[in-house]
């Protein structure tokens, strides 16, 4: 007998009818460059708090051996265990116009019925379009508009997005699965990932976040709140601004990386960053520079929470 996929997860019975939603994805655990998806999932959940509508069935999607959940412990007994939450919320945008935010750690087991039993909700919820969201890591500067590598179950989702990149394997992810799944069944979804520059790419760079929030805006046509990650993202940037100013050795890398990017923007006809004959820094030539920044993001991020 073949198992049930919607075992994996349970409804709440309030949720109300859903017409043509759009379903926004974001899982933990894959390449997130930047944070930046999960910048953007915390930012919405933040910012539009929504109740949690469905939740999966972590014991069996989850490995706690792999990433094992906190636990506390008070003097003489384990008090608090922080259970790990696979789920999706119904929020609503600026025009009070219903989406779902499904969030949560990437499944490690199950992959094939995890992308069925949400093909049953996309179909149960009649969701119009479902959108997955990460950063990269790049050889670009901080100095220059992000780009952003667009892809979908169908070209004419992502016609407004050039792109960057012809065929290239890749380790998977439960999310580029579910995406390749629902778009077999018939539906359509597609995925953003902001290129981030790979000196800041173990940092929280919020200017990624910014390009992420711009994208699925232009692709859903929802109304989404940004100030807050604007902010973040002009203070952070006027932060590596300053410390690229105090290194002469990390101004000529940078100032390299924006001659790369000047000369590929100028010719259109090449077909990717890496194309240029100009030599690529590596992040070790500015890993020790940023040492202090990306030190001090972390502690701002403990300090958030």
């Amino acid at each position: 007998m073949v198992p049930d996929p919607a075992e994996l997860y349970e409804v709440d019975s309030d949720v109300p009818v859903l017409d043509s939603a759009v379903l926004l994805f974001h899982f933990d655990g894959f390449i997130d460059a930047g944070s930046a998806g999960r910048a953007v999932a915390d930012h919405l959940v933040e910012e539009l708090d929504g109740p949690v509508v469905a939740r999966f069935d972590v014991d069996r999607l989850l490995d706690y051996r792999s990433r094992r959940p906190t636990m506390t412990y008070s003097g003489d007994r384990w008090s608090d265990f922080e259970s790990p939450e696979l789920g999706v919320r119904l929020l609503h945008d600026a025009d009070e116009t219903p989406f779902l935010l499904f969030t949560g750690p990437e499944p490690d087991h199950e992959w094939e019925r995890f992308a069925a039993a949400v093909r049953h909700l996309v179909e149960r919820w009649q969701v119009r379009l479902s959108v997955n969201f990460q950063g990269i890591p790049m050889g670009v500067p901080h100095t220059r508009p992000l780009g952003l590598t667009a892809h979908a179950t169908r070209p004419d989702l992502v016609s407004a997005f050039s792109s960057m990149f012809n065929e290239v394997q890749i380790p998977g992810s439960a999310a580029a699965l579910l995406e390749l799944r629902l778009g077999e069944a018939g539906h359509d979804a597609l995925g953003f990932a902001a290129h981030v520059p790979h000196y800041l790419a173990q940092a929280r760079y919020p200017a990624s976040a910014l390009t992420l929030l711009d994208a699925i805006e232009r692709a859903t046509g929802l109304s989404l709140p940004s100030d807050a990650v604007r902010e973040a993202a002009r203070r952070t940037d006027a932060e590596v601004d300053r410390q690229v100013r105090e290194s002469d050795e990390v101004a000529e890398v940078v100032t390299a990386l924006e001659r790369q990017y000047d000369t590929f923007t100028a010719a259109r006809s090449e077909d990717n960053l890496l194309a240029d004959d100009t030599p690529m820094p590596t992040a070790d030539e500015l890993a020790s520079q940023f040492e202090r920044f990306l030190a001090e993001q972390g502690n701002n991020d403990q300090n958030d929470q």
